[in-house]
């Protein structure tokens, strides 16, 4: 008998490609694959990238360079990149490092069965094309092998925001919403296989429009389903947060109490650079009618710091919108260029005047985070239980609110939501008692 050929798969950045790794994998052991957790024994290596973060590429192409000696060791080993930076890079990609044998870009990878036959017979496989077939109704359907009771299901693809600063409409193309009943098919066959919580995934996933009610009518949709407990979304853009959607937020019991909605600056100024299309004082009119529909919500966001032309005063009205939003967790970066996009063809800030600027605005908010993790002593909240902790009879899971919680429970809860009194806070995470 043939033994299997083992697959390693490294993912970078956001959980799309998280989403796209497994598919990856599915799609591949339609080809005899199955995955291994070490690269040193796999028969073919996918490096999964992600283009947001600085100098991206740089980080892949050294990644490679350590690989060479996986290669040199074992000159069958198949080496390939996908994902966002393999988008952006192309053809370049290969041009720098010969031993990597295809490139494939991220709407393209239902095409990986096709491209691992070429490379087994010794060519070389690029595909970073946006393709009009879809991947998604190319790819087999979900395995129904036991996962873990969460999981991420992407729904909608692509941005036509056109953010000054981001790559994303150019590696990841125009927004396309996926069909609601293949959603729903794909959910459903997540949920026969252990899952209880989705996270509905998009570049700008509330512009989903492939159910005629939008991201909220899906979203009612996916509540239907017996043994789905939990739904959660992300990522959003402030300017379609429409009002079916706050309201789901305030009357649907399965969608979770959190949220994510960047806003990037507080200043107008920096805001209209950046091609956001919203002002501060819109973004905090839609945050006070999030409120009104659902007052105990978790709210986080992204933030980005030294953006070409930012003033102190910009930066300045940046730290009073955090002081008036109160956020329970966010994300903030300094400013790195994106070649191709506008923003990168401006003068730049000096590195010093962006550090001192991130400092200041990652220690507000991590004291609001504290702030918000200390409000939960005492508190009952319900957490899905996903994982054993460290110590021995110890459980892990997260609250409604997205907190990470462990608590001493026996193993029997894993896989489900139980209810638990806050204790104790600390940096990361939140201790809890089980009572019920």
């Amino acid at each position: 008998m043939t033994a299997p050929k083992k697959l390693f798969i490294k993912t970078y950045g956001c959980q799309m490609n998280v989403y796209d790794s497994e598919r990856m994998a599915e799609a591949l052991g339609g080809q005899g694959y199955v995955q291994t957790d070490h690269a040193e024994d796999a028969d073919m290596i996918l490096l999964n990238t992600c283009h947001i973060r600085e100098k991206a590429a740089e980080k892949v192409y050294s990644e490679l360079g350590r690989m060479k000696v996986l290669k040199d060791a074992k000159p069958d080993l198949k080496i390939g990149v996908a994902g966002c930076v393999a988008q952006a890079e192309g053809a370049e990609i290969m041009r720098r490092q010969p031993m990597v044998d295809l490139v494939v870009g991220p709407q393209s990878y239902h095409r990986l069965p096709a491209m691992d036959a070429a490379v087994q017979g010794g060519a070389k496989a690029l595909d970073t094309d946006f393709p009009e077939d879809d991947k998604f109704k190319t790819l087999k359907t979900r395995s129904k092998a036991k996962r873990g009771p969460t999981a991420f299901l992407t729904v909608q693809e692509g941005c036509d925001k056109f953010c000054a600063f981001c790559v994303v409409p150019y590696t990841r193309g125009a927004e396309v919403s996926r069909p609601a009943d293949r959603i729903l098919r794909e959910a459903r066959e997540l949920v026969d296989a252990g899952v209880r919580e989705l996270t509905l995934l998009g570049q700008n996933v509330n512009a989903y429009h492939g159910h005629e009610r939008g991201l909220a009518g899906l979203i009612w949709a996916l509540t239907e389903i017996d043994g789905l407990e939990r739904i959660r979304f992300t990522t959003s853009h402030p300017n379609d947060m429409d009002q079916a959607l706050i309201d789901a937020h305030g009357t649907c019991e399965k969608l979770m109490p959190y949220l994510h909605l960047p806003v990037q600056s507080g200043s107008d100024r920096i805001l209209k650079a950046m091609n956001r299309k919203h002002t501060a004082e819109s973004y905090l009119r839609l945050i006070d009618r999030i409120r009104a529909a659902r007052p105990d919500i978790l709210l986080s966001g992204d933030f980005i710091v030294g953006f070409p032309g930012e003033t102190d005063q910009d930066f300045e009205d940046t730290l009073q919108l955090v002081r008036d939003v109160h956020y329970g967790q966010a994300y903030s970066f300094k400013y790195s260029t994106r070649p191709g996009t506008p923003a990168a063809e401006k003068p730049q800030l000096p590195d010093d005047v962006m550090n001192e600027r991130l400092q200041r605005l990652q220690a507000l908010l991590r004291d609001q985070q504290q702030q918000t993790q200390a409000s939960m002593i005492g508190r009952e909240v319900k957490v899905l239980f996903e994982k054993a902790g460290r110590e021995a009879g110890q459980m892990i899971g997260k609250s409604e609110y997205l907190h990470a919680v462990y608590a001493d429970a026996p193993a029997t809860v894993l896989g489900q939501v139980r209810r638990v009194r806050i204790v104790q806070d600390s940096a990361n995470s939140l201790k809890g008692e089980l009572i019920g």
